[in-house]
């Protein structure tokens, strides 16, 4: 997966709300009243969520690659270190190996190096670059490491370990949460299943029938309603789940993607 930077993800932002906007100007410049307004609605609300979605999975699964790597590269420096070598060397060495998406930023350290940047500062653009928390936690004990003179291996080996426990905490974490998300997901689909039902049994039966001297609401209208209450819940159910599932509400728009889109094929085909 590409890297996705923070100025590609606000244009991503921007073109796909201006998109969004648009369907619905047109829908209102065509007249569009009710039902045929609110489905207009909830496609803008897909066109606007749909792309950065995709943007925030796939630069997400790229830090993540990059998280899961790192003890792998720390081995390597350590082996690296016990041959003789330099810190600047060990990274060297390992930006030779392939380490997916880390062997490029690696790559860019020793790029920066050879123009002249201490190494502090490569490392210090580098967690900058990637954001991750992990990252962040584990380049200023490198810096520390590299001021006390190159020779880092006491350093590394502890600092390996450290990252796979946290990896692994994460792994044990997004286990004991997925019974939670599919709760969310099951919970949504019951509910649109509910009101095919109700649609197709109860209230076609009572259509017009008067109740307590007034009629009740006729079925458009309730079918509207429940549209409304689907959206609701398809989107804030998402959001939920990518907070839930990865500490993140801009993670939960995937899930509200795909549950706005059911909802939309739903009340589209099946009513």
């Amino acid at each position: 997966m590409p890297r996705i930077s923070e100025r590609r993800k606000k244009l991503i932002w921007c073109s796909s709300i201006t998109a969004g906007t648009l369907i619905v100007a047109v829908a209102l410049a065509f007249g569009y009243q009710g039902k045929m307004l609110d489905e207009s609605i909830l496609l803008a609300i897909m066109v606007a969520v749909f792309p950065p979605s995709i943007a925030n999975y796939m630069d997400y699964k790229w830090r993540k690659s990059i998280d899961q790597k790192l003890p792998v590269l720390f081995r390597t420096i350590v082996q690296a270190q016990k041959t003789g070598m330099t810190l600047p060397q060990a990274i060297e060495e390992a930006s030779k190996r392939d380490y997916g998406p880390l062997t490029k930023e690696l790559k860019k350290i020793n790029t920066q190096i050879s123009w002249g940047m201490p190494l502090e500062e490569a490392l210090q653009l580098f967690a900058k670059r990637v954001g991750t928390p992990l990252v962040q936690r584990t380049v200023p004990l490198i810096i520390e490491a590299g001021r006390s003179g190159g020779r880092v291996e006491k350093v590394f080996e502890p600092l390996g370990k450290f990252v796979d426990s946290i990896l692994i905490m994460e792994r044990e974490r997004k286990a004991q949460t997925r019974p939670y998300i599919a709760i969310i997901y099951v919970a949504f689909y019951v509910f649109l299943f509910t009101i095919v039902l109700l649609f197709k049994t109860f209230f076609v039966s009572i259509e017009g029938t008067p109740i307590l001297g007034s009629a009740i609401m006729s079925p458009e209208e309730t079918e509207r309603l429940f549209f409304h209450m689907a959206a609701f819940q398809a989107f804030f159910g998402g959001l939920t789940a990518g907070k839930m599932s990865e500490g993140s509400l801009n993670a939960g728009l995937k899930h509200s993607f795909v549950m706005l889109a059911s909802a939309y094929l739903v009340f589209m085909f099946a009513l």
